[in-house]
């Protein structure tokens, strides 16, 4: 069950990383500026949230390097033998990795998006 917190609370960390930090970027670069301006009239709590961008950044990294180690060691814990609840543990651990992957690419993503990009334009 920590294995499963852990990789979600990494995929909320690097969801944030994206929200406050790389949907900026990602709309000034397809030109979409004027589409962002009124996206912050609803949510003007970005302008706040990005102005701390790279705490935000760096709390996500340590998160989900948190929940990479957490998912290395139970992964090699051994399973139930019940066969049932074997197999139950076994997809469990399947789909925490995969939660985990998706929260690095998203979390790398953001990063690209929020520090290097920007330096391009």
């Amino acid at each position: 069950m920590q294995d499963k917190s852990a990789n979600f609370l990494s995929l909320f960390a690097s969801s944030s990383t994206l929200i406050c930090c790389a949907l900026p970027s990602l709309f000034v670069v397809i030109g979409a500026g004027a589409s962002f301006a009124s996206f912050i009239t609803v949510f003007p709590f970005l302008i706040v949230l990005s102005q701390y961008k790279l705490y935000v950044t760096l709390f996500a990294f340590l998160i989900i390097f948190i929940a990479g180690y957490v998912n290395y060691i139970t992964y090699h814990m051994p399973c139930p033998a019940d066969p049932e609840l074997g197999r139950l543990c076994i997809k469990t651990r399947s789909r925490s990795r995969y939660v985990y992957y998706f929260s690095v690419a998203l979390f790398i993503f953001a990063t690209i998006f929020t520090y290097i990009i920007p330096k391009f334009i």
